[in-house]
């Protein structure tokens, strides 16, 4: 005799799949984090970066944005749960801002909305896939969630339509490489040393090994 799979039992199931452990509010807080440490990083570097792009024509300044994006992309990949999206890369905005940098608390709404705009891409998929296309969707949606914040954030809704333009053009694809690609390729690093064998994003890269 097989066993009767019901709807509820399915419903159960996938609500334990959903249901956040310790381990994972652990590690999601240890890579919002050390996001939050890259951050202040790149808040020097990626912000040189960003003002030499737009001096040589504005809106380019975007290219240098996707590192700043990259806490979502890490936590929906890695954590795999609702929320993870939002949770680290929130917690590496705040953290980002506790330490100092040039925007202050500017830096907390930035990260709600990309960590949302991450988040939504992998609500999209119901928290079921987690490839590289959902990682460089993820990027890409979290640098749009940028652009739409800055049209207010930054009062970039009343330049040229030319700038907007060219500036969200940058930034999603931006988004899409130095988040999506780049933290695709920090997530299979991590877990081919073993760091996420209590993960199903470890376990995904060691099986194909």
């Amino acid at each position: 005799m097989h066993a009767t799979i019901t709807p509820s039992d399915s419903a159960v199931a996938g609500s334990r799949r959903f249901r956040w452990r310790v381990v994972d509010i652990v590690v999601a807080s240890v890579i919002g984090v050390a996001t939050g440490l890259v951050f202040l990083f790149w808040n020097n570097v990626g912000y040189a970066w960003f003002s030499a792009a737009d001096a040589v024509t504005p809106g380019l300044g975007g290219v240098a944005v996707g590192i700043w994006l990259i806490g979502g992309v890490l936590g929906g990949l890695i954590i795999r749960k609702p929320g993870a999206a939002l949770y680290v890369e929130l917690l590496a905005a705040i953290v980002s801002a506790l330490i100092g940098n040039q925007w202050g608390i500017e830096t907390v709404y930035s990260g709600l909305a990309q960590g949302l705009g991450a988040e939504l891409v992998f609500a999209a998929f119901a928290y079921r896939r987690f490839g590289l296309l959902q990682a460089v969707l993820a990027g890409a949606a979290a640098g749009a969630a940028a652009w739409v914040l800055e049209l207010f954030l930054s009062g970039n809704l009343q330049k040229s339509p030319e700038f907007l333009g060219l500036y969200f053009t940058t930034v999603v694809i931006s988004g899409a490489i130095l988040a999506g690609l780049l933290g695709w390729l920090v997530v299979r690093a991590l877990a081919a040393t073993g760091a996420l064998h209590r993960f199903a994003a470890g376990r995904d890269v060691t099986e194909r090994v």
